[in-house]
């Protein structure tokens, strides 16, 4: 398989999952056009190692927070310990 005949490929399994196409469809579609099965699944494969190098990569902890709601859905404030106040 030529390197062209393979990015057209994969450009168009590329495109047609971002459109919303599942990727079983476009493999049995490909496959009634005339092309190989282990082609076409050979050619998702090196779509999702390619798209994988595409995903930014977050180094960044998630911060998780929280607060305490109320019966009427307010957010609560809770007071420091007397003792926190006095010595911080």
């Amino acid at each position: 398989m030529s390197i062209n005949y393979k990015k057209e490929l994969l450009d168009y399994i590329k495109k047609n999952i971002s459109k919303g196409y599942s990727e079983e469809s476009l493999k049995w579609a490909l496959i009634k056009q005339g092309y190989s099965r282990s082609l076409v699944e050979r050619a998702i494969e090196d779509t999702h190692k390619e798209v994988s190098k595409e995903v930014p990569v977050f180094h960044e902890k998630p911060r998780i927070s929280y607060e305490i709601i109320d019966e009427n859905d307010k957010p609560v404030t809770i007071k420091k310990p007397f003792w926190k106040r006095i010595f911080r």
